[in-house]
């Protein structure tokens, strides 16, 4: 049966709320948590492949991250009397299939046997959200809940943030900012770009609203960040950005050009909690973006952490970029 037959492979682009999800990563077992990825090959097995079909994701998100677009390649074999897929039947199947309403498949391409969705990579993008302006997470519009996490304070200095974010451009030993049981076998690497900027609210958001708001994002992008080296990153500029007059920390380098002085700063900003790594691919066309929830934050928080712990958002855009010959055709 199928013994003729040759595995097609796809290059799938998805989405999904990751409130009910424990991260997007399949659990295996007997648990009660269950991953994105359980529910993509559910959907799957209803396309009679002959041989099981496995979702490679491009990049992993942790429970309660959000992905406007995430990647994942698939290989596909049918009977050897049917041809392949095209790629809008197998979104449209694979949607129809879907069996949670918070997954949705956006697009498929075929693409060569040898395309990696993860290795693929060429460049990665993370963005951290947040609002000021606002005195607790409950009086956030419900449109921005998910979106971004409310800051105890009523304005940010831009500035320091900005130049503090200037100290991590270009080529660098960044041991200091990865935590421990990294797999990668090199510290070293490349960030691109660093920025702080304002942020547009929601369109949902009343304008009366949107006058006592203001929301932020700090953009990361690198082709490859070490493990959790951009939360930590992200957990640089703000302290010193939170804390006004002669208390603000320095933003000067010390010793490891890459250990800025406001990694130390004084209360409130001391007993500030990391937030979810994540990463995750980018294909021409598409920009993944994840957004952690406020029930990951909760989570947190009954676990012991101070209720004015300095909390981040996370919104992740990953860009690897494909070959554009690899995308949309035959091998």
């Amino acid at each position: 049966m199928g013994a003729g037959s040759v595995p097609a492979r796809y290059l799938v682009y998805f989405q999904y709320l990751g409130t009910d999800f424990n991260g997007v990563a399949a659990v295996r077992g007997v648990q009660r948590a269950v991953g994105v990825q359980n529910y993509l090959e559910e959907a799957a097995e209803r396309l009679n492949s002959v041989m099981p079909v496995k979702f490679t994701i491009s990049s992993r998100t942790d429970a309660g991250v959000h992905a406007l677009s995430n990647a994942a390649h698939l290989d596909i074999q049918r009977r050897s009397d049917l041809p392949p897929f095209s790629p809008e039947v197998l979104t449209e199947a694979l949607n129809t299939h879907l069996k949670h309403p918070a997954i949705r498949v956006l697009q498929a391409f075929r693409v060569p046997s040898h395309f990696h969705a993860r290795h693929a990579a060429i460049s990665r993008t993370y963005l951290y959200r947040l609002a000021t302006g606002c005195p607790r997470p409950d009086r956030l519009p419900v449109f921005e809940r998910n979106r971004c996490w409310a800051l105890q304070a009523d304005c940010l200095d831009v500035a320091a943030m900005q130049e503090a974010a200037q100290h991590l451009l270009g080529t660098h030993d960044f041991s200091a900012f990865q935590s421990a049981g990294s797999p990668a076998s090199s510290p070293v690497r490349t960030l691109r770009r660093a920025s702080v900027s304002p942020d547009p609210a929601s369109p949902f958001v009343l304008p009366e609203e949107s006058r006592q708001l203001q929301f932020w994002s700090m953009e990361f992008e690198s082709q490859s960040f070490l493990y959790k080296q951009c939360s930590t990153k992200a957990l640089v500029p703000p302290p010193c950005s939170l804390l006004a007059g002669p208390q603000r920390p320095s933003t000067e380098v010390t010793g490891n050009p890459l250990l800025l002085r406001c990694l130390t700063c004084p209360a409130p900003c001391s007993n500030h909690s990391k937030p979810v790594p994540a990463t995750s691919p980018h294909f021409p066309g598409h920009l993944p973006r994840w957004v952690a929830t406020e029930e990951w934050c909760r989570r947190k928080h009954q676990k012991g952490r101070r209720p004015d712990s300095l909390w981040w958002f996370l919104l992740e855009i990953n860009t690897p970029r494909a070959p554009t010959h690899l995308l949309g055709g035959q091998e």
